[in-house]
């Protein structure tokens, strides 16, 4: 569908993000299709729309959505049928219909970690967040969280200070600067490798209710999460526990007993989370992902990388499974394993256990 009709979806009455997406799942044409599994309200809601738009409030609510989007560059509306709409948040229970963004849309197309902790952390979390988020930026990853005040905001800003990418899910409008002391920010997360993400159209107020669904796409963009701090009732536990709801990975960084900063994590831990020491122990649970996310001096590309056979881009001598390429490349399953075949056929690659692997160039090849 195209991005009006993505549009009008969202602004349906009556429709949250988990019963849309049940909705979605089962693919109904459009229109006649949506006005058959639609519930009644939302259906006379779109047929109002398509029969007597003059009449519909839908019209006035999508010629501002519209006016938004055309008025500067930057402005995006990403939504499942968008090319650069993150496959991963397909693999949860209720993700967006839509999603608004401001800045780079190429911060979604490194692998992705999100970072999240305490908003009154300890100079050592502070610390710790700044360095792993530096080292990631510098394998190649990106950097996500919600531009809160404390680990949020701090490894957010080392990840872009490193030359990375960094993208911030807001429990407001793109557009709207929460919180306010992080202007500068917001304003770099627009320019080069960063990029601001929210569900709620512009200039919508960030609300505390927000805040919450916010971490839901916060992790489910994400491969896993990393808690750097946090308290034993808090936030980043919450997104901690929708992480493991949505099959994500998570890690936690071992603090003093002493600290009330490092309970969280300590219960993490104990839990069953990562303990983490070092970037090493999360590419280790994170291996087929750690390939993808090799530094940029990678040798180039060969003649066999061009067009559709850059599947080669992300394979070296450590397996990748078909599930992670799908992932990583936004390519269907038979169209992977079309061109692993074809390479396959040209030497280039070979199955091994646990995935695929990259074979050594031939002298003269």
């Amino acid at each position: 569908m195209k991005a009006r009709e993505w549009l009008v979806l969202a602004r349906l009455p009556g429709m949250g993000a988990a019963r849309l997406a049940e909705l979605v799942a089962a693919r109904p044409d459009w229109p006649d299709g949506w006005l058959a599994v639609l519930p009644r309200e939302a259906a006379m809601s779109l047929r109002l729309w398509l029969d007597h738009p003059a009449r519909s409030p839908l019209s006035a609510e999508l010629a501002a959505d519209e006016a938004w989007l055309t008025a500067e560059p930057g402005r995006h509306l990403i939504h499942p049928d968008h090319p650069a709409w993150p496959r991963l948040l397909g693999q949860i229970a209720d993700p967006p219909p839509v999603l608004w963004a401001l800045g780079d849309l190429e911060a979604l197309a490194p692998p992705r970690l999100a970072m999240v902790g305490s908003r009154r952390p300890t100079r050592e979390g502070l610390t710790n967040a700044t360095g792993f988020a530096r080292e990631l930026a510098g394998r190649g990853w990106c950097v996500v969280s919600g531009m809160a005040l404390g680990i949020d905001a701090a490894a957010q800003q080392a990840a872009l200070d490193a030359g990375g990418a960094s993208v911030a899910v807001l429990g407001c409008g793109v557009d709207v600067i929460y919180p306010p002391r992080h202007h500068r920010l917001h304003r770099r997360l627009q320019e080069s490798g960063g990029l601001l993400l929210s569900e709620h159209p512009p200039g919508t107020p960030a609300r505390a209710g927000f805040f919450p669904r916010r971490n839901r796409i916060v992790t489910g963009l994400s491969l896993g999460v990393l808690v750097v701090e946090a308290a034993e009732r808090s936030g980043s536990l919450v997104s901690a526990r929708l992480a493991l709801e949505q099959n994500r990975e998570v890690f936690a960084l071992p603090g003093s007993i002493h600290n009330p900063m490092a309970r969280g994590c300590l219960q993490l831990i104990r839990d069953g989370a990562v303990l983490v020491r070092d970037l090493n122990d999360i590419l280790a649970e994170l291996s087929q992902w750690a390939v993808a996310a090799a530094p940029a001096s990678m040798p180039g590309p060969g003649p066999a990388e061009v067009g559709e056979d850059s599947l080669l881009r992300w394979l070296s001598d450590t397996p990748t499974p078909v599930d992670a390429l799908v992932a990583l490349t936004g390519r269907g399953v038979a169209d992977c394993q079309r061109g692993l075949l074809e390479l396959e056929l040209e030497g280039a690659v070979t199955q091994a256990a646990g995935g695929w692997v990259r074979l050594p160039t031939r002298p003269g090849a």
